[in-house]
């Protein structure tokens, strides 16, 4: 399926979609037809003679310098060598590709100056799926992604290193000639347009929210079955006690809850028993915290839709052909919320751990064995599975540091303030893979702790979700290796199979 990029703005699926999946883009003529108005704009203000930014200047702090007309050419290309200076580890293909593809909008968006020519090579990289290798730390999320940005350029230069489609990494110049493509010799401001705007943190985000939501909506799982086991109750959970306070995300996560526990055999064992008067926090309270990280979600998500269908170049082209030096390639807006959302999911996989502790703890746990030991004391059971927890929740405590707050001036101080929305961006990436694998060892706890409540029965939902739990590290038992057990359920929380499984009973929001 192809997606086409026409007058309006892409949406975040169909970004996902060419990122993710390599579906192919398209271009409409209407698109093309705007990017060669604009081009004339800029050819007219090369012939003028004035010196302008980004056409007859130096960049940055050499603004000032002006460039001789037989030049302007080698500083675009010079422009793309120097600030494709990344260093440290690859970045993903993913990321790469999410990058590009927001690049493109913004390419084709109506303030870029690019010819036609340059916009539909790009598509081509991204349509053959050519991968432009780009590094970890390079960026500073102001004036754009410039490092990350300039090594795509690079490639489509046909200098610099990419992986083709399988994953095998070669020359951008023999990549292209293998793909039939032709480097791209930039013209006057391209090399600028190539590589000022907020696309790798964007893409970044887009993917974030994409994957945060889903295992915010497994947290309520998870939750769900850790309630059962530790025999608490669902009235909590009541529409009309969230509708008292009613934040969004609260209310979806409790009704999500309410759903999830109905009919269940093991709540309505045990309603009458006087022995619990009051859940603990991280049973009752969970709709508060699951639902505020949902809010934040939220907020990023309408600062997401916004990034993306804007156009963000410096300078800009506007409707009457003039040129306009800018800031919007600041990163402040997707900074914060990036870094709100490695808060709010940091606290989220800190109730998440609390309540597996509380399933392995013999004095809280209602009648479980201490630690779902098999034999306590011969066996350690889950034991060290909560301290593997506990670490990921303190590494995610620790990338909840906010990046943004930071600033390093760069560029003889005319860049003086930057956003390092990047780095926001790249924290928050390590914080929802670790996120997977809090939720995976609550769910491993809980699954353990529902069989061992047999013969009473987690609502149905429930209880087939426990079942592939258990198929996939053997239940209950003596000790076994537990290792390769945690990485099978962080696989089925990645795979989104447990979601799955559960939507077949119940509707989730």
């Amino acid at each position: 399926m192809t997606v086409v990029l026409g007058t309006g703005s892409m949406t975040r699926r169909e970004l996902l979609r060419v990122a993710r999946e390599f579906e192919t883009l398209q271009l409409d003529d209407g698109v093309l037809a705007r990017l060669a108005t604009q081009r004339e704009a800029i050819d007219a203000l090369v012939s003028s003679g004035a010196p302008v930014y980004g056409l007859s200047t130096g960049f940055g702090s050499l603004a000032t310098t002006f460039i001789s007309p037989d030049q302007r050419r080698d500083l675009q290309r010079s422009l793309i060598r120097s600030h494709a200076a990344g260093v440290g580890p690859e970045v993903e293909t993913e990321v790469v590709r999410a990058m590009m593809v927001s690049r493109l909008t913004n390419l084709c968006s109506g303030v870029s100056g690019v010819r036609p020519s340059t916009a539909l090579a790009y598509l081509a990289l991204l349509n053959e799926g050519i991968t432009p290798v780009v590094h970890e730390f390079g960026s500073l999320g102001c004036s754009g992604d410039l490092a990350p940005l300039a090594h795509v350029a690079l490639a489509l230069m046909g200098e610099g290193d990419v992986r083709e489609r399988g994953g095998r990494r070669t020359s951008a110049a023999e990549a292209l000639r293998d793909a039939g493509l032709e480097p791209v010799v930039l013209a006057e401001k391209e090399g600028l347009a190539l590589i000022n705007g907020t696309d790798g943190m964007l893409g970044q985000l887009i993917m974030a929210i994409e994957d945060g939501l889903s295992l915010l909506a497994l947290a309520d799982v998870a939750a769900a079955l850790s309630i059962q086991a530790l025999r608490g109750t669902d009235r909590t959970f009541l529409a009309e006690i969230h509708a008292l306070r009613p934040h969004r995300g609260q209310r979806d996560s409790a009704a999500n809850l309410a759903a999830l526990l109905e009919n269940s055999p093991i709540v309505n064992s045990h309603l009458d028993d006087s022995s619990q008067v009051q859940d603990a926090y991280s049973l009752r309270c969970a709709p508060q915290v699951h639902g505020a990280a949902r809010d934040t979600f939220a907020h990023a998500t309408m600062v997401a839709d916004i990034e993306l269908a804007s156009a963000i170049d410096n300078p800009s082209v506007l409707a009457d052909g003039t040129l306009v030096s800018n800031g919007n390639f600041h990163g402040a807006p997707i900074g914060y919320v990036l870094d709100f959302l490695a808060i709010a999911l940091a606290d989220v996989a800190s109730i998440s751990e609390r309540r597996t502790d509380r399933l392995l703890d013999v004095n809280r746990s209602y009648g479980l064995p201490p630690f779902l030991a098999h034999h306590a004391g011969v066996d350690s059971g889950l034991m060290i599975a909560q301290y593997s927890q506990a670490a990921l929740v303190s590494e995610m405590k620790r990338l909840a540091s906010p990046a943004s707050v930071d600033s390093i001036p760069s560029s003889g101080m005319q860049e003086d303030h930057v956003s390092m929305g990047w780095h926001a961006a790249r924290k928050l990436r390590r914080s929802i893979e670790a996120f997977c694998d809090v939720l995976g060892i609550e769910l491993l706890a809980a699954a353990r702790a529902l069989e061992l409540r047999e013969p009473l029965m987690p609502s149905a939902g429930t209880h087939a979700v426990s079942i592939q739990v258990n198929a996939v590290t053997g239940g209950p038992g003596h000790d076994r290796w537990l290792s390769p057990e945690i990485e099978a359920v962080g696989e089925l929380v990645r795979s989104g199979e447990l979601l799955s499984i559960v939507r077949g009973f119940v509707t989730l929001v």
